[in-house]
């Protein structure tokens, strides 16, 4: 199989140098980094070429690497029912670069981009209605993002004196915890049973 995802690679990459930066098989899968301005077309190779026939989008994601001058990964699953093969596209964006929307070749890649934006924040020039789509109206910040607070920014929940649901920023009853990830035992008075196995060494 790797030596296939090879061939695949090596095809591609022959074909659309306009668009290949770098590609490689780890873990038997084929990992394509692509340029932003040219994912569209990439795409639509991918799924119109004999060679690949890649055309089922089966997701769209971001990764956060809020360290590097391009932040955000966009990454692209597709799969190729005909060849049997899969690939993995990653496009590398700033923080406020946008990213073309792939919706003209594969529609169902609406509700996809619409969840990038939600959780990361990520644009998509071209798309028909990108909003929201699992955060609620009025919702601050983009979860997925590494520098968002576990707590988040407000806690929502239904008074029933107003009969209705009321939004307040978030007050921890206790001391938010910070956790070493340390034993839990450890510091402990007493013995458990095997400790002494411990000892014995």
């Amino acid at each position: 199989m790797s030596e296939a995802l090879k061939e695949l690679g090596t095809h591609i990459e022959l074909k659309r140098s306009d668009c290949v930066l770098a590609w490689d098989v780890t873990h038997d899968e084929l990992n394509v980094d692509v340029t932003p301005s040219n994912i569209v077309g990439l795409i639509e190779f991918l799924k119109s070429d004999p060679t690949c026939k890649f055309s089922t989008l089966v997701d769209i994601t971001g990764v956060d690497y809020p360290e590097r001058g391009k932040r955000f990964d966009v990454v692209y699953h597709l799969l190729s029912m005909y060849q049997n093969q899969r690939i993995r596209l990653r496009v590398s964006i700033r923080e406020d670069d946008m990213v073309p929307s792939i919706i003209d070749v594969h529609p169902s890649a609406n509700w996809f981009e619409r969840e990038v934006f939600d959780m990361f924040g990520i644009l998509f020039t071209g798309h028909p209605d990108l909003r929201r789509i699992l955060t609620d109206y009025g919702f601050r910040g983009y979860p997925l993002r590494k520098d968002f607070p576990t707590t988040g920014y407000t806690e929502v929940r239904y008074d029933e004196a107003q009969k209705r649901v009321v939004y307040e920023p978030v007050s921890l009853v206790q001391e938010y915890r910070q956790f070493d990830f340390m034993s839990p035992w450890e510091g402990a008075e007493y013995i458990l049973p095997g400790d002494e196995k411990q000892e014995a060494k």
